[in-house]
């Protein structure tokens, strides 16, 4: 693994107290998307096809650094849509440092090098450059040709000028085990700082479902990539060994949604970033007031494939403070890839699927567009 002794001694700080606090749920990562609009199309993104007036809207630098402050986690991603759009972004950036927390900011590239000189290297600022395999693999994952090319190019760009730079890469039905693996050696010679992997999840909006994974796919799948590189030892990885260990099937894990909190254009995105079934005005609504015993694998039909990073890397995180043995070992000897996968949650009592989302999203869009309208009334007009 290649998590910086910086993170590892914030975060795990950060556990502790929580832990002395007594407190049974609290958020690792906060996940921003002050935006939803992107400058690419691809084929497994569930936000972009929303109506121009919901991608038009921007949650202010203001809001972003009010929430961070609310949520109070070590760590925020700044994701979307494309947040080198945000205009606000090197604002928000900055109000995050200042704050002694860890920014990471997910982009697609194609903006970098000419947003790049608004930014400054800092220990707790990280570019994590969206990467979903080769040159083929990830233009055709994005639907557009050149892509990769440009996000290698932003990648040597930004190490000339200091930044901490990794690559986040999602994985679809079509991965082949031994090409990921050849793609792992190729960004491991262009010079970045780790990795992040996951596997792709059935966004309820995005427009090609066969496009995902289910578990017994994803368990065999990281098998196939891992062993191509002694049990991940060969890689660079910045999350948990438990988290790939788990994802090679060899633990058995409930998701913790509340780790990993969303904060979007619409509010507090409940159960978590992945899954919109309704939305909190606050943080300590979110965490107080929604029924979290309802989802996750075993009780929610939308939630039975999953094994995304978003829901089991704070799982991980937490097993590994709890028993960091089993950290120790699988960082030592490497993910096992080979053997019996470890039992699997039963689905046999999870309640069926509610699609929920469109209505959601609409009912919202009609209360910002009164509540707007509202103000606009009460604000007097110059003479």
């Amino acid at each position: 693994m290649s998590i910086p002794l910086r993170y590892i001694m914030s975060i795990g700080g950060y556990i502790l107290r929580q832990h002395l606090a007594g407190r049974k749920r609290y958020p690792l990562v906060l996940m921003l998307e002050p935006l939803f609009r992107c400058n690419l199309a691809c084929a497994g993104c569930g936000k972009i096809d929303y109506p121009d007036h919901i991608l038009d809207k921007r949650l202010s630098a203001q809001d972003c650094l009010t929430s961070v402050d609310e949520c109070g986690a070590p760590v925020v991603v700044i994701a979307g849509g494309e947040p080198l759009l945000h205009k606000e972004l090197p604002r928000i950036v900055e109000g995050i440092m200042a704050r002694k927390k860890f920014a990471i900011v997910c982009t697609n590239a194609l903006l970098l090098a000419k947003k790049i000189d608004q930014y400054k290297p800092s220990p707790y600022f990280t570019w994590s450059i969206h990467l979903d395999g080769d040159e083929e693999m990830h233009d055709r994952a994005v639907s557009q040709k050149g892509v990769y090319k440009r996000a290698v190019e932003a990648i040597k760009l930004a190490k000339s000028k200091g930044f901490r730079v990794t690559i986040n890469s999602t994985f679809f039905q079509d991965a082949d085990p031994a090409r990921v693996a050849d793609f792992f050696d190729e960004v491991k010679r262009i010079g970045i700082d780790g990795m992040t992997v996951s596997p792709g999840y059935a966004y309820e909006r995005a427009p090609n479902q066969a496009h995902f994974l289910n578990r017994a796919r994803t368990k065999e799948l990281f098998r196939g990539i891992l062993k191509r590189g002694r049990g991940g030892r060969d890689w660079s990885f910045v999350q948990s060994g438990l988290f790939l260990d788990f994802l090679a099937g060899n633990q058995t894990y409930h998701c913790t949604p509340w780790g990993n909190p969303a904060r979007t254009v619409f509010g507090w995105q409940r159960p978590c970033y992945l899954l919109g079934e309704g939305y909190a005005q606050s943080f300590k609504q979110l965490m107080d007031e929604t029924d979290w015993d309802s989802y996750g694998v075993g009780n929610y039909e939308k939630c039975a494939d999953c094994m995304v990073h978003c829901g089991f890397e704070a799982t991980a995180v937490k097993d590994a403070v709890a028993r960091p043995w089993k950290a120790a070992l699988v960082a030592l000897r490497g993910v096992r890839t080979e053997g019996d996968f470890a039992p699997d949650i039963s689905l046999e009592k999870q309640r069926p699927a509610q699609y929920v989302f469109d209505k959601n999203v609409a009912t919202l869009s009609e209360l910002r567009e009164a509540e707007a309208k509202e103000r606009a009334e009460k604000t007097p007009t110059a003479a």
